[in-house]
């Protein structure tokens, strides 16, 4: 069967997710295809009920499929099956449909992530406790601490451009960018997320970083990398080079939020970036240039990592405080503080991260859940002597193929 057996079903998935963009503000988080799409849609504007159906339609015209094995048609049905069965969970959740959050994020995302008690943090702590300078509680202490590395806001603008124009520099050694890509600059408050990606289509994007609260010199090769070089600028703007305007597969036209697409971009723009900056580079990068440019002591910047690298083992605090405020299990004011003294926030932070999960709920295993997934499959592909060439192909091929999470495992 020829791949193009699967446009009308592509055509008609596309505008479903615009459909379902009429009733839930965050799902379409980007759209480039044919504004005319768009326009019928909103002139239409169809109900729940009547969205359901249709996506309830889509799933079983794929399964004149199932038996497909061409290599170039098998990614996009799967890829398809999985991003209906997302739209589909979404519209029962916006009816009212209650999920737990496991079963939530295996609809929607494709994967769950692994549980872990007070005492998985407990000890990682114990050892962050060793680094950290002073006495008393590990929360307090590794806050003090890291408010000494805070970039001041007249010097915010310098630091995150230094990081850009360096993760844009790394990224485009392996990977050829489309001719005229560009991104916007926006400093913004008042959002649940320290950072976002806009892409508008054209290899273009806007990307917002948010200044509620005091930002960490990390943050800049953080958010640098994630957002844009090779993150999710690139990712978007590969798929909207290769796959919609180069293969003509209009699904990948519109981004679904809530699906498993997520867990792949979110993954992949995570672990671009240490592709971008391995541990040993960036140190030696943020020294010579952003803490000097921040106006920080460069000297502190090895012992800093040191205790940034451990802090970093307590990611997974967010989705257990995510998961059991979610399920009912703790109060939002719990949360907070599970937050403050496992993920090592800020109570300020904390709370406003409770609002990001009744805002976006299980997608905060995307994060975590997909640089891990990401990271062993590319291992895994590379193998045990692989070259930094061989990474990148690996990681050059993943964003600009149809790929599901549980396809990565």
């Amino acid at each position: 069967m020829d791949t193009q057996a699967l446009d009308p079903v592509a055509r008609d998935y596309v505008r479903l997710v615009l459909s379902l963009g009429l009733h839930d503000a965050d799902i379409v988080d980007a759209y480039y295809g044919p504004p005319e799409w768009k326009a019928e849609v909103e002139a239409e504007r169809p109900d729940l009920p009547a969205i359901r159906t249709r996506a309830s339609g889509i799933a079983e015209a794929l399964k004149a499929f199932e038996d497909v094995t061409d290599e170039a048609t098998r990614p996009r049905v799967e890829y398809l099956k999985a991003q209906v069965r997302a739209v589909l969970t979404r519209i029962h959740m916006l009816e009212g449909v209650r999920l737990a959050f496991d079963e939530e994020s295996d609809l929607v995302y494709d994967a769950i992530a692994p549980h872990h008690d007070e005492e998985y943090f407990q000890k990682l702590l114990s050892v962050l406790d060793g680094v950290i300078p002073g006495s008393g509680p590990v929360p307090e202490r590794f806050d003090r601490f890291r408010s000494q590395f805070v970039i001041p806001l007249d010097r915010l603008d310098p630091v995150f451009s230094a990081a850009i124009d360096e993760s844009r520099t790394r990224t485009e050694r392996w990977i050829p960018l489309p001719s005229g890509e560009s991104f916007r600059l926006e400093y913004v408050k008042g959002k649940t997320w320290s950072g976002y990606n806009w892409f508008q289509g054209g290899s273009r994007s806007l990307i917002q970083i948010n200044t509620d609260f005091p930002i960490t010199i990390d943050r800049a090769v953080d958010l640098a990398s994630h957002e844009g070089y090779p993150g999710h600028h690139v990712y978007n703007a590969l798929i909207e080079r290769d796959l919609v305007l180069g293969r003509g597969w209009k699904e990948f036209s519109v981004y679904a939020l809530f699906s498993p697409q997520s867990l792949i971009a979110e993954g992949t723009a995570n672990y671009g970036i240490s592709m971008a900056f391995p541990a040993g580079e960036r140190v030696a990068f943020e020294k010579e240039r952003l803490f000097p440019l921040a106006g920080l002591d460069p000297s502190l910047a090895g012992q800093y990592y040191e205790a940034h690298e451990l802090s970093q083992r307590l990611n997974y605090a967010g989705n257990e405080a995510a998961r059991r405020y979610l399920d009912g299990e703790i109060s939002r004011d719990d949360a907070v503080e599970w937050l403050v003294t496992y993920a090592l926030m800020s109570r300020p932070r904390a709370e406003q991260r409770t609002r990001f999960f009744d805002q976006y709920r299980s997608y905060v295993i995307n994060y975590n859940l997909g640089q891990d997934m990401v990271g062993a499959y590319i291992a895994r592909e590379a193998g045990p002597d692989h070259s930094e060439a061989r990474r990148w192909e690996i990681f050059s091929r993943l964003l600009t193929t149809p790929r599901t999470p549980s396809g990565l495992v």
